[in-house]
């Protein structure tokens, strides 16, 4: 049944609405959303197009994508690697959080990548001044 699905992105998007410590009334004006669509919305009583929740998306300062997944747009994605998994699952982060760590992340892989720098790296590294420090 589809209406199961719009009541849970509107749940998503209250959750996420509370975790940032933001009105209806606040989300509404950032987004350019009516207030008592956004209402209707988190209420379950409307479906969003991709281009409302991509507005919702940026008055809450989370991906977009991440809302395209949970009002079924979009299938969700495996994680590529056991950190990308583990950050997606955390429970303590708010979206936007976890999307600057996994951003951070990819960029040190894309880094490393193009360096061909793989693994355990630091071990191969010189010493910082040259010197032993006698103990």
């Amino acid at each position: 049944m589809a209406s199961s699905k719009v009541g849970s992105i509107g749940e998503y998007i209250r959750e996420q609405r509370t975790r940032a410590k933001i009105s209806l009334r606040q989300l509404a004006d950032v987004s350019g959303i009516s207030n008592p669509y956004l209402s209707q919305i988190e209420r379950g009583l409307r479906k969003p197009s991709a281009e409302i929740l991509q507005q919702i998306a940026k008055g809450l300062r989370i991906s977009a994508e991440a809302l395209y997944v949970q009002a079924g747009i979009l299938e969700e994605r495996e994680a590529d690697t056991d950190v990308q998994a583990a950050v997606r699952a955390d429970l303590l982060l708010t979206e936007r959080q976890k999307q600057v760590l996994l951003d951070i992340y990819e960029s040190f892989r894309k880094e490393n990548e193009a360096t061909g720098v793989f693994g355990a790296a630091e071990h191969d590294a010189p010493e910082q001044d040259g010197k032993e420090e006698v103990g």
